[in-house]
């Protein structure tokens, strides 16, 4: 028995990268699938090869259209819509200075309205089903920013907003709506704004953000996808308009290098 049995779930931007693990993840635990992307020569393969659990969909999730295809064919094919998992997001990195409104707008337009337009189309499939749980992928970027992300932070900001106002309205319907936001994501995200060759596991921030988290290691793609079972799962039944911050607690605060009062350990050496 998984965890997700009799679970329908939509992750978006499945193709690859974190919503390829969740979508893996959901099918492992009982869940029956639909993928959607706009990278259909990554994601069909990856749907097929989850065999019967899983479908593929060409699915541009700022298109209203394409929301009402996608939820279209997860009911024709799976019978009901249990989970969502608003994951696809596209980042841009310049300063503000650097920054045309063209491309902030395009960074707003997936991250922000492709969050409310998966929330809005989930909610008579999930009112029907009974309840549902949504998940809304953030980032820790909408908890401490970095310079250079003022599009991309501003969406996971409003993704946070979204995800809190849709808890208020949806909770009378057995609707639970809860934000993740995770330190760990899909490098692929972040290799086109790098100088050739560098190795995105030495850019300084990294390095100083991990080193002093008291897990004392970087986020997974997979730490994302249990997060996300957990949501999806009625383990998490008393859950809704929570925030997770999924940084090995690095917003929690910060440790000085040296003696710590009251823990027994040291920094030194």
């Amino acid at each position: 028995m998984g965890r997700l049995d009799g679970k329908v779930a939509i992750v978006t931007g499945a193709a690859r990268g974190t919503g390829e693990a969740i979508a893996r993840l959901l099918v492992e635990e009982g869940a029956k699938v639909l993928l959607g992307d706009i990278l259909d020569d990554r994601g069909k393969p990856v749907a097929d090869s989850l065999g019967d659990a899983a479908r593929y969909l060409h699915l541009d999730i700022a298109n209203e259209h394409d929301w009402e295809d996608a939820v279209e064919l997860t009911l024709r094919e799976f019978g009901s819509l249990t989970t969502l998992v608003n994951n696809a997001a596209i980042l841009h990195i310049a300063p503000i200075a650097e920054t045309s409104a063209e491309e902030y707008m395009r960074v707003v337009r997936v991250n922000e309205l492709g969050t409310f337009l998966g929330v809005r189309s989930a909610i008579e499939p999930m009112k029907a089903a009974g309840g549902g749980s949504i998940i809304n992928i953030g980032s820790i970027d909408a908890w401490h920013a970095a310079p250079g992300t003022v599009a991309y932070a501003a969406s996971k900001f409003a993704v946070r907003g979204i995800t809190k106002v849709a808890a208020l309205e949806l909770g009378r319907f057995g609707i639970r709506v809860n934000a993740i936001n995770p330190a760990a994501g899909n490098p692929e995200m972040v290799q086109p704004f790098l100088p050739e060759g560098l190795d995105l596991n030495k850019l300084g921030r990294g390095r100083r953000a991990f080193a002093s988290a008291p897990i004392g290691r970087r986020g997974e793609m997979i730490d994302v996808a249990r997060a996300v079972v957990f949501l999806a799962s009625d383990e998490s039944s008393f859950f809704t308009g929570a925030d997770f911050p999924l940084d090995g607690g690095v917003t929690a605060g910060m440790i000085i290098p040296g003696d710590i009062p009251g823990t027994g350990r040291s920094r030194r050496g």
